[in-house]
This record gives C-alpha cells, structure tokens and sequence, in this order.
C-alpha cells in the first residue's frame, strides 16, 4: 500500500506541477472540470450505491452540467452567477422529480444527494479555480496543496506507527487522534516555511489561524467523505489512482480546506 502510494505520487507529481505552474490558467480550469466530472461520478456512485440506481439519470446529468457551468464560471470571474445556477439545477431536480414521483416516491433522496453533490464538489472546487486565475495565484495553489498533502501524510504515518487512541471510530477506525496531532504538526510546519520564506511580511497570527483552520477543515473532509463511503457500505470512491483509491479520495480533505484558503486570501491577507 505505501508503495503504491508513493509510485502514484512520483508519477501525478509532474503532471500537477506542470498544468499549475505552466498551463496557464485556462488548463487549470479545464483539468480542474475533469477532476470534479470524475469526482462527482464516484460520489454518485457511492451514494445511488444502495438504492441501486444508475449514476447516469436526468437529475444527476443536470449536476455534471451546472458542475461546468460553477467551474466556468469561476474561470471566468462571474462568480456571482454560481448560485443562480445552483437553485436552477434545484428547480430543473425538483421538476424531474414530480414528475417521476408517483412511480418513485424515493426520488427525493436522489434530488437531495445530487444538490448536496454538486456543493460538495463543483463549488468547493471552484475556489481552487478562483485562486488559481488571482494575483500570486499560481503560489497560492502550491501552497494550499502543500499543506493538505503534509496534513493527510503526517496524519497517515504517524498514526500508522504511533496511533493508539482512536480518534472517530464510528466513522473511520483506522483515523486516531495521534494522526491528527500529526497532521496539525505538519501543516503548522509547512504553512510555517512558506510564510517565513515566501510571505515573510504576513502576520504571524493570521498565519497561525490559517494553519489551524488548515489542519481542521482537511481531516474533517477525510472523516465526511469516510461518513458517506460508510454510510454506503464502500471501501474506496473508486480504483483510478494505486494506493489511493479513487479522485474523490484523494481530494476529499482539499474540499473542506479550499473555502478557507479563498477567505484567507481574498479577505484577510489581501487587506492586512
């Protein structure tokens, strides 16, 4: 497992860095709307996964289309329109739904599990976008990724090797609390570097407040999405990436900490 782990890592590493540091910000984008159709497939998946419903019906295509209309809208600066096309794909899921209704009373569940889908992924991901296409963008995304990366590793070895009190056991019994004083350490000493380094004139307690926002919100998303996964009775959101399971694996502690990061950095180090 580590093994693989480390071998898809050293592969996708280049890959990332290339399309953030040198694609430009419409490759970003356009990458950004493959993660998110792939990641909002396997999260359809886990959650149609006990009502044994196909992942492709009328009301979860109107996901993945206002899942590109969010992502392109963040592209192109007009994020105002985000919510107008969230409660469009809300009226257009309730629509299907009385229609479908009288054959299919459960047909709620699928309206709520795809609205909560498409802010859960799309939109959160939509900050990364928004990030990405402002000034010192580019380093910001490096940074943010950097410090969800150090958190999940030092959160997984150190638990791996040191974790004995559990930390949410109904949830993730694997997850312990010594792995998540693990993570914390190692968002507080990556955020710490890049602030010394690369932003020395920030203040040190907004950064602090940062880190610790930081190293809250990616464990959270690791222990919802292992909520959903257990909920559904499934090991991992898919088989795409060796050692970590599937797309939404892999990005489910970035989309807690992506709202953070936008409201860190739009509102509160930008006018300090």
């Amino acid at each position: 497992m580590h093994l693989k782990r480390w071998i898809t890592g050293i592969i996708a590493l280049p890959i990332l860095i290339a399309i953030i540091g040198y694609g430009g910000s419409f490759l970003f984008s356009f990458f950004i709307s493959i993660v998110f159709a792939i990641a909002l497939w396997e999260y359809f998946r886990i959650q149609f996964n006990a009502l044994n419903k196909s992942v492709f019906v009328p009301i979860t295509v109107s996901g993945f289309i206002t899942g590109i209309l969010i992502v392109w809208s963040a592209y192109s600066d007009l994020f105002n329109l985000i919510p107008a096309f969230l409660f469009i794909d809300l009226m257009l899921t309730a629509f299907i739904a009385v229609l479908f209704y009288k054959d299919n009373p459960k047909v709620i569940e699928i309206v709520l599990k795809q609205v909560a889908g498409v802010l859960y992924i799309p939109v959160a991901l939509s900050f990364f976008v928004m990030i990405r296409n402002s000034p010192d963008g580019i380093f910001w995304v490096f940074y943010i990724l950097c410090m969800v990366f150090a958190c999940d590793t030092g959160a997984f070895y150190v638990g791996s090797y040191f974790g004995k009190h559990k930390l949410c056991p109904a949830v993730s019994p694997g997850k312990t609390v010594e792995g998540f004083l693990g993570g914390m350490t190692s968002v507080f000493i990556v955020g710490a570097v890049f602030k010394i380094y690369l932003t020395p004139s920030s203040s040190w307690g907004y950064s602090l407040c940062f880190f610790f926002l930081i190293s809250i919100a990616a464990p959270l998303g690791d222990l919802f999405e292992s909520m959903l996964k257990r909920t559904a009775n499934v090991k991992d959101s898919g088989g795409l990436l060796p050692g970590h399971g599937g797309v939404l694996d892999r990005i489910d502690a970035l989309l807690f900490a992506l709202p953070v990061a936008y409201i860190f950095k739009t509102y509160i180090f930008n006018v300090i």
